[in-house]
């Protein structure tokens, strides 16, 4: 089966091509980041007219680049939610009409889903069921026991901010552009991680919930005691050493809750250099397995879609008459796939 992905949730619109027995042929990215630096943050209306804009054009370089026709495909997925509604409309219209057109199948598949599943694209490392994942991005943080296709157990999540949204909010406090997670992490590569320390938080009592808002404010009072330019880079060391360390912990307590062996990590934070060293070393004296998607495949792509749609897709699911678009979609509600818990 040749499945197109069609990813357009936020501010970026990626499109993917997913063969089930020679795996991913292609994929093709637009980032709005610079059209929406100017605002300091994605605006909607903005985000969904550049979906518009772009779709189409992606989708004929994907075709030229990986020589593949429209009659060849035989269905397509796009993310169906969550994320801003009118950005994923315009994927979701797109992606069906197409089908239609075509007279082939057509499923929208869940964006925490597609990167959750994104590590395994690759057949050589692919691991069995179950396993435990750490879905950490802009959007989300959670743990989750995995057995098989839309089998998911939430096991902790975050009560308020996500892992990927405090590092945002952190680096507009120290004053850094947009996007600022990214730009923050590059300070902190140059900051002393003795200098200061923050707490690590949730992590003195059991359970396996994040909270990372009050970060914001214990980052925020360091900063107006040291206000000086040059203590900016060890700040965002002592944030990132604390949000490392309590992904960390909580993935170890996690992995021993549930005597798993496999670790998967995905999400845009997942390409964070600072936490992939951290579990490696950790995987390597635990004993335990830990993978990751390819650092271009951790924020928002359409290979992942085409990937997750292409599973859904095996297991007989298709949209009906009422799926469009969800801008909310926990991921605790998402169907378990018909099929058996086996991947490709």
């Amino acid at each position: 089966m040749l499945v197109l992905g069609i990813e357009t949730s936020c501010d970026e619109t990626g499109l993917g091509l997913y063969h089930s027995e020679h795996g991913l042929l292609g994929h093709t990215l637009h980032s709005q980041v610079a059209m929406h630096a100017v605002h300091g943050g994605v605006v909607p209306e903005l985000a969904s007219r550049d979906h518009l804009r772009r779709t189409i054009p992606l989708l004929r370089d994907l075709l030229a680049q990986t020589g593949t026709g429209l009659a060849q495909l035989d269905g397509v997925a796009y993310t169906a939610g969550p994320g801003l509604i009118g950005a994923l409309l315009v994927g979701s219209s797109i992606g069906r009409s197409l089908a239609h057109a075509l007279g082939i199948p057509a499923v929208g598949v869940h964006h925490m889903e597609a990167h959750l599943l994104s590590p395994l694209l690759d057949a050589t490392t692919r691991p069995s069921f179950p396993f435990l994942a750490l879905l950490v991005s802009g959007g989300h943080t959670l743990l989750a026991q995995v057995d098989g296709l839309g089998a998911y157990t939430i096991l902790g999540e975050s009560v308020d901010d996500a892992a990927g949204e405090a590092f945002d909010k952190t680096a507009k406090l120290l004053g850094l552009p947009y996007p600022g997670g990214p730009a923050l992490a590059r300070l902190a590569q140059d900051g002393d991680g003795a200098r200061f320390t923050l707490p690590r938080p949730m992590t003195a009592k059991p359970g396996l919930d994040f909270s990372f808002s009050g970060l914001k404010t214990q980052v925020r009072l360091l900063a107006e005691a040291h206000p000086a330019p040059e203590h900016r880079a060890d700040i965002a060391r002592a944030f990132e050493d604390a949000v490392v360390d309590t992904l960390l912990i909580k993935c170890r307590r996690a992995l021993a809750q549930t005597s798993l062996d496999t670790l998967v990590v995905a999400g845009g934070v997942s390409a964070n250099r600072h936490l992939r060293a951290a579990l490696d070393a950790a995987a390597r004296h635990d004993g335990f397995a830990v993978l990751y998607p390819p650092p271009e495949l951790c924020t928002d792509n359409g290979a992942m879609v085409a990937f997750a749609g292409c599973l859904r897709l095996l297991a007989g699911e298709h949209v009906d008459a009422d799926c469009g678009a969800r801008a909310r979609w926990p991921l605790a509600d998402l169907a378990a796939a018909s099929g058996t818990g086996v991947l490709l």
